[in-house]
């Protein structure tokens, strides 16, 4: 006969073990086999008191394959910008799905995302913390939605990236990068330094977003590539994405050179286009940058880095770390604090300044020895 308690059931099974059992929303479960009865009435007892404080959860809610839970996470997702969803859609198909896809949600432990994490990083550092953000996310999600008690991703600092510092163009070089360029792409080069604009953004832009008569430039909407070399425009991310820059005095020639002579009159017109008047494809845009970074011989610069390098030079004038994210069009202080560190460039007018003052004092103290000053 099976024993009976106040919640759930105890069995003993004809291999000898006691078997679990509870009902729960109209269903019988099972809570597993047990060696010795007081076992089996322990775990009831567990699930109880986890149901009488809110913590328990079904155990077939979690028996969905991360494969199958990560294609609706994505399909449920229609807030992620194109690359987004195209970078997570690589990182589940390359790096997490072929060793984790099969597992399901309820199965997969802290010490197997451990070792997939430490196999990925050994080859793959950077991917490795991408995946796992993405990895983590899902769990945490799964956890809202009463999937699992708690996310197997416990890895400290795993999901932090430490990408080598980007590399920064001198001011001679962004000058000889926009000449290198060809003439319809020399204000492209000379807004991405200057206004410390992104890709997307200065490809967002039209004829009406630019305001000569008071020197600013509307940033409102980016046109960005899908991984088929398709584009999509739409508006920033955040509001703090959309904002109206000074255009420096020194880009300002550059600028009226452009609207005379390369974009088109009407006021929705974009301000870049190819010779034939066509939207700038990526393929374009990178082949002319290759080669004007070959000419200076900088083949480590990427076209961002011109965004990275105005908003580092800002920083050295003395930008506030509020300035730097109205111009930047950051969301939070932690991105724009990177930029507020020495350059090249500023370096030595603080060695020309040391100078300056050793000279200073030197004179003043010949001075002081000769008052004749013979």
């Amino acid at each position: 006969m099976p024993g009976r308690r106040h919640f759930g059931t105890v069995r003993r099974r004809p291999s000898g073990r006691w078997q679990a059992i509870y009902w729960d929303n109209g269903g019988l479960h099972s809570a597993g086999t047990f060696t010795a009865k007081a076992d089996a009435l322990a775990r009831l007892s567990t699930i109880e008191a986890d149901m009488r404080r809110g913590a328990w959860i079904d155990p077939s809610a979690g028996q969905v394959t991360i494969k199958k839970y990560a294609s609706e996470w994505i399909a449920h997702r229609p807030d992620l910008a194109v690359r987004t969803k195209e970078l997570y859609e690589d990182l589940l198909r390359i790096h997490i799905l072929p060793s984790l896809g099969q597992t399901t949600i309820a199965a997969l432990t802290p010490s197997r995302v451990r070792s997939w994490n430490a196999q990925l990083a050994a080859r793959h550092p950077s991917t490795a913390s991408k995946a796992y953000r993405l990895l983590s996310t899902m769990m945490r999600n799964a956890v809202d939605d009463d999937l699992i008690i708690k996310s197997p991703c416990k890895i400290n600092g795993a999901g932090t990236e430490h990408a080598a510092e980007r590399p920064i163009a001198t001011v001679a070089e962004i000058e000889a990068l926009a000449l290198a360029v060809p003439s319809r792409l020399r204000l492209l080069i000379e807004l991405a330094s200057w206004c410390q604009l992104r890709r997307g953004e200065l490809l967002g832009l039209r004829r009406s977003d630019v305001d000569m008569l008071h020197a600013t430039i509307r940033i409102e909407r980016s046109r960005t590539f899908r991984r088929d070399g398709s584009s999509v425009t739409k508006s920033p991310k955040t509001s703090s994405g959309r904002r109206i820059l000074s255009i420096p005095p020194n880009v300002l020639k550059t600028l009226e050179i452009h609207l005379n002579n390369f974009t088109a009159g009407e006021k929705d017109a974009p301000l870049f286009t190819s010779e034939s008047g066509t939207p700038l494809t990526a393929t374009s845009i990178q082949r002319a940058w290759s080669k004007a970074r070959s000419s200076i011989a900088r083949p480590d610069l990427h076209l961002h880095d011109l965004r990275h390098t105005g908003l580092t030079l800002a920083a050295a004038t003395g930008a506030t770390t509020a300035e730097l994210m109205r111009r930047a069009g950051h969301a939070s202080a932690s991105a724009a604090l990177r930029y507020q560190h020495a350059t090249q460039d500023r370096d030595q007018v603080l060695a020309n300044a040391l100078a300056d003052l050793v000279l200073r004092t030197v004179i003043t103290n010949l001075k002081k020895a000769d008052p004749s000053g013979e």
